[in-house]
């Protein structure tokens, strides 16, 4: 396999990504341990009410790579603006699905538009009646029927990180102009915001080193993230708080996705993905520092689980504080010394007293 990484003395980082696409058809199997006609989430077609979707229609030898690094005279290498704070094993294996009941009519509403979302993820992503965990129990059961396959999955982690990435940008944006505004401080609030948007970034970027959408799922993409965004944006201006609800809600349906494929994983449904030769794209080692011996996708998923367990307590707390007033309880130093709070392990977030 011919690397950029080791022939950077001998050609760009562009030559080298077009000598690898050019002799591509002569192995076997592609670097991810796919036969190399089939390279997951590149040619795949998903079956829905019989018939064929183009979410992607490149052929394995044309795969470009979205975001090559740029080759300069002096820049070596560009680090995270964010750093990843990280999570010790014991964290990452605690995350659990779960659900806040809804208390008010603000949490109704957030919660009925999440469901919603959720609908029309599954429908286009094509997913199955016999795929879909108990409708009863729709963010804490993990049991399905049939298995989703390595495609199916890599197209619904594709649509839910690229919109995922839009909450915090549109609430930390708004926050910002709001400080400026009313010539005050924030307390906080935007940096964590914003940092929790560039995290699903990554999330994102992660995902797209290791399947190319096709044009109809770039068209989705679009049309999405544009209704999002917009939609947002006039409901932050209404109401704060109802929002970050609603993004609690959202990252609750995350952490349940990504619960589901690690139980698939486990029960031998994934067996692409728990090949010991498959290996996790360089840019999640750099990111989430994975150690040696924990660079499966088991292992990422763990990672990006626990980062959505994270943004679930964060969004559920901030939803229930003062928004005009109360700082960010995550970045404050607290009077007796007591370290922040930690919002992974806490589903339904910390109530005001809790923090306050």
């Amino acid at each position: 396999m011919f690397s950029a990484r080791v022939q950077t003395k001998l050609c760009t980082p562009k030559q080298a990504a077009q000598l690898s696409r050019a002799v591509a058809p002569l192995f076997h199997t592609s670097t991810l341990g796919y036969p190399a006609g089939t390279r997951i989430g590149l040619v795949a077609s998903i079956q829905h009410n019989g018939s064929s979707r183009s979410f992607s229609t490149t052929p394995v030898n044309n795969f470009k790579d979205f975001f090559p690094a740029k080759e300069t005279e002096h820049i070596r290498q560009t680090p995270p603006a964010w750093p990843h704070h990280g999570y010790t094993e014991e964290e990452m294996l605690t995350v659990v699905p779960a659900h806040r009941p809804v208390k008010t009519w603000g949490d109704w509403i957030a919660w009925k538009a999440v469901r919603s979302a959720r609908w029309g993820m599954d429908f286009f992503t094509g997913m199955s009646h016999e795929q879909k965990v108990d409708k009863n129990n729709p963010t804490t059961a993990v049991d399905t029927i049939t298995p989703l396959t390595e495609a199916q999955w890599l197209l619904r982690f594709l649509f839910l990180e690229s919109i995922a990435g839009v909450p915090g940008m549109v609430a930390g944006m708004l926050r910002h102009l709001h400080s400026i505004r009313r010539l005050k401080r924030d307390n906080g609030w935007i940096e964590t915001l914003l940092e929790e948007s560039y995290n699903e970034r990554m999330h994102l970027l992660t995902f797209m080193k290791m399947c190319e959408p096709g044009w109809f799922m770039k068209i989705l993409l679009i049309g999405a993230q544009g209704v999002y965004f917009n939609g947002l944006f006039l409901s932050y201006l209404i109401s704060p708080k109802i929002t970050h609800r609603f993004v609690g809600y959202l990252e609750e349906e995350a952490v349940h996705t990504y619960t589901l494929a690690i139980k698939q994983i486990e029960d031998g449904h994934l067996p692409k993905w728990a090949d010991p030769n498959f290996t996790v794209p360089d840019i999640a080692v750099q990111y989430w520092h994975m150690p040696e011996g924990k660079r499966s996708m088991k292992d990422l998923i763990y990672y990006i689980r626990a980062d959505e367990a994270c943004h679930r307590g964060v969004n559920h707390t901030l939803s229930n504080l003062n928004q005009r007033e109360d700082p960010n309880p995550f970045v404050s130093v607290y009077k007796d010394g007591q370290s922040p709070p930690r919002p992974a392990l806490k589903p339904q977030g910390f109530e005001r007293e809790e923090v306050m």
